[in-house]
């Protein structure tokens, strides 16, 4: 059962609040691929280093990503949630009055470049320089939190409430709570023992796309993600990281990554030609950067759930099998560049190609 209420279930009014919620996300969402893919290629070209582009290796449920952090990365974390986060929930989200992004609590904090006519309106999604606000916070250490303002005269009005947020719900908490709404166990994560335990837990880390033993944003992610489930609305967390290369995005619909690929000029012109598009086009609204033989472009792959890592039909308590996957390829797309309204992302089989 979905901890979430779905579009058919709510009142009028928590449709319409679900309606903005969507329209903002997909705004996110173009914001988030520039910002983790096509600024982090950059800062990559403008030091003259090569952009280490992900394998499709890296992109299977289960894969192990070299251990390599990337200066020139770009590393955060965004939680974006359809309503507002309790006060109840401070003990392990931690947001406060001093991390709100007022103009005193943010000339304190050094390390942000205030923009020189800074407003307070700028903290909300429909104002004009919001996504100019967010980039200044994102190098922030922790997480950005946007959810609806329940101070606003303005119905359904979403704001960025606060900014260096820190996620600190114990991995074995989100763990056990996951085991459980999976009927792996009944009430303790050690109820069967240490090794079964940490089994349980290197399947959270299964469940949401991550190779176990990573720490940083990643970790953080996933536990917010498996926390928010307390809240009854759709939530995204969507983290960086120096190592991974890659956009993780985690919502209702599950996990998804989005990453930078290389095309052959022949792969490219294969592909709008089975798109019947002229290849002009194609590159205008496709190909991100053009380096000669080589085409860049933005990937994703969205993952869906297996039997395993869903509640049983049933209800009944059931035993972890080790060696079956919690997660499989569900899509794959070739996406459009952020801003391109008119196409839409192309289905492309590569991962297992």
């Amino acid at each position: 059962m979905a901890f979430w209420s779905v579009r058919e279930e709510l009142s009028q009014f928590n449709r319409l609040r679900r309606s903005y919620y969507e329209l903002f996300r997909d705004e996110l969402d173009q914001f988030m691929l520039d910002y983790a893919l096509i600024q982090s290629y950059q800062q990559f070209a403008e030091r003259k280093l090569p952009y280490p582009f992900i394998e499709k290796r890296e992109l299977k449920p289960r894969a192990r990503i070299p251990g390599i952090e990337y200066e020139c990365q770009k590393t955060f974390l965004v939680i974006f949630v359809e309503d507002v986060i309790p006060a109840i929930h401070k003990k392990y989200i931690r947001f406060f009055d001093v991390n709100r992004p007022t103009k005193t609590n943010l000339l304190e904090s050094k390390a942000l470049p205030l923009p020189e006519k800074f407003d307070r309106t700028h903290k909300y999604l429909d104002s004009v320089h919001f996504y100019d606000f967010m980039n200044v916070l994102l190098p922030v250490d922790y997480a950005l939190l946007i959810q609806r303002d329940p101070s606003s005269h303005v119905s359904n009005r979403y704001s960025l409430t606060h900014y260096h947020v820190r996620i600190d719900w114990p991995i074995a908490d989100a763990a056990e709570d996951l085991a459980q709404n999976l009927r792996y166990i009944s009430k303790d994560l050690y109820e069967k023992g240490d090794k079964y335990a940490e089994l349980v837990q290197r399947k959270l880390f299964e469940y949401y796309g991550m190779p176990f033993m990573i720490g940083g944003r990643r970790t953080a992610a996933m536990v917010a993600a498996q926390y928010l489930k307390r809240i009854p609305c759709i939530a995204t967390v969507y983290a960086g990281s120096s190592e991974s290369r890659a956009l993780f995005r985690i919502s209702e619909r599950g996990v998804s990554k989005a990453a930078l690929m290389r095309f052959t000029n022949d792969e490219i012109r294969q592909m709008a030609e089975n798109q019947k598009m002229p290849l002009r086009s194609f590159r205008k609204n496709y190909v991100v950067a053009d380096k000669g033989r080589d085409n860049v472009c933005i990937f994703q792959a969205s993952y869906a759930y297996t039997a395993h890592s869903r509640p049983p039909e049933d209800n009944k308590l059931r035993e972890i099998n080790p060696d079956v996957n919690w997660l499989t390829v569900g899509a794959e797309h070739l996406l459009p560049k952020p801003g391109v309204k008119k196409y839409p992302p192309i289905n492309l089989n590569l991962i297992y190609t």
